[in-house]
């Protein structure tokens, strides 16, 4: 009886701490669950932030993985080889701690205290947060690491010398976190904030100085880059975005295509690659900062007479090859064949993108939202230099369109480093 009442007390000892076990197990198990969702989602948040700053664009080499690094970027000083940041312990970020992220995108310095150059857009991510870079930094850490070893000192003397960067960013680099302007809308501030620092859209759209540094009197005027024109964003009504509603803009980031507009060039590949993805919240907030800051343009200059040899040469040439598609008028087919009359990129003060659209074709973006992607065929195989120019000084002088001519010498130069390469000088 004894050993019988000694078994069953046993027993329900034994039962006791099994119950408690499967407690527990349940709650860690729980706990485990709730860290691995928290981790999940600050993950998330940091794909979502990469996405903003398009970091997969620099840090990928065609055909190559994702931010495995290994892209040439032609400066106007030589090339410069992005690195891998994946996080191998080698050739990657593997060793890198959080601080010494957060110091190279705030600072422009690597973990060894050496200069980055401002190709990688450090003078921009300054305003990103800790917070944001600490999710970024984590994102890159998840990521399967990679062994892609690249040679990060290409460029030539004296350009090579690193620390000639200490003289560069006590003329041009000013650190230091975003500041919200408030006076300004929650909304504004947070496409200020986008815009100026993690999106770094000046970076492309503000003219660079003869020391490669943005000229801060004429953020988001117009640039030149990769032989395209990365136009004018701010309201200006001739050559920015002033005749554009804010959900034009919104709708042209989130699908590369307006009513009347295509994204090609480099932005084709920021639209496929970071703002298609965004959530439309900050795509309105970037649409209301740059409506909402003010316009600055160069007056629109006084476009030749419709006698003009060349306008009529012009005319003849967009008669027989290009109305078809856009037009006698202009006016372009919705969606498909982009309006001339009005448009903003035919009127840029420099009109590099639209000399090379006729020269080599282009296929416009190609996105979740507007998987067809447009193209425009080459017709540089059949007009002269001097006919091309002709046709694009007529399309940037009718329908109401006014601004410069364009001479055959400019067709050609672009021409010759299209298909040449190695003669490109690109501002990035």
């Amino acid at each position: 009886m004894m050993r019988r009442m000694n078994a069953d007390g046993i027993g329900t000892v034994l039962i006791g701490h099994l119950k408690v076990g499967v407690v527990l197990a349940a709650l860690l198990a729980t706990d485990n669950a709730i860290a691995d969702s928290d981790k999940y989602v600050d993950n998330m948040r940091g794909r979502a932030l990469a996405t903003v700053g398009d970091c997969v664009a620099c840090h990928t080499a065609p055909g190559g993985v994702p931010f495995a690094g290994g892209l040439a970027l032609q400066t106007p000083f030589g090339v410069i080889m992005t690195p891998n940041i994946t996080p191998d312990d080698a050739t990657g970020i593997g060793r890198w701690s959080r601080d010494m992220f957060a110091r190279a995108v705030h600072e422009g310095r690597r973990p060894d205290g050496s200069y980055l150059y401002p190709a990688f857009p450090y003078p921009y991510y300054t305003k990103v947060t800790r917070q944001d870079t600490d999710a970024i930094y984590d994102y890159l850490r998840a990521l399967a690491p990679v062994s892609n070893s690249v040679n990060r000192n290409t460029l030539p003397f004296p350009f090579s010398i690193r620390s000639a960067m200490l003289g560069w960013n006590a003329l041009f680099f000013s650190s230091g976190d975003f500041a919200p302007d408030p006076k300004r809308s929650e909304e504004f501030n947070r496409g200020a904030y986008l815009v100026e620092g993690l999106g770094h859209c000046g970076a492309c759209h503000t003219p660079l100085n003869a020391l490669g540094a943005n000229k801060a009197d004429h953020f988001l005027q117009g640039n030149n880059i990769d032989d395209w024109t990365a136009p004018n964003i701010t309201n200006d009504a001739r050559i920015g975005l002033g005749n554009w509603s804010v959900d034009e803009i919104v709708q042209y980031l989130r699908t590369g295509q307006t009513r009347t507009s295509l994204a090609s060039g480099p932005m084709k590949e920021v639209v496929e690659n970071s703002t298609s993805k965004m959530p439309d919240a900050d795509l309105k907030a970037i649409a209301t900062y740059l409506k909402e800051r003010g316009a600055a343009g160069a007056p629109a200059p006084a476009p030749p007479s419709a006698s003009d040899p060349q306008m009529r040469i012009g005319e003849a040439v967009f008669i027989d090859t290009c109305s078809a598609c856009h037009m006698r008028t202009g006016a372009g087919v919705e969606h498909i064949f982009p309006r001339l009359s009005g448009n903003a990129i035919v009127t840029q003060d420099d009109p590099t993108t639209l000399v090379r659209i006729i020269l080599t074709g282009t296929r416009g973006a190609g996105t979740d939202a507007a998987p067809t992607s447009p193209a425009m065929p080459s017709l540089g195989y059949r007009l002269t230099d001097s006919q091309l120019a002709a046709v694009v000084t007529y399309i940037r002088n009718n329908w109401g369109n006014a601004a410069s001519a364009v001479t055959a010498d400019t067709v050609k130069a672009l021409r010759d480093r299209v298909s040449n390469p190695s003669l490109q000088a690109i501002s990035r």
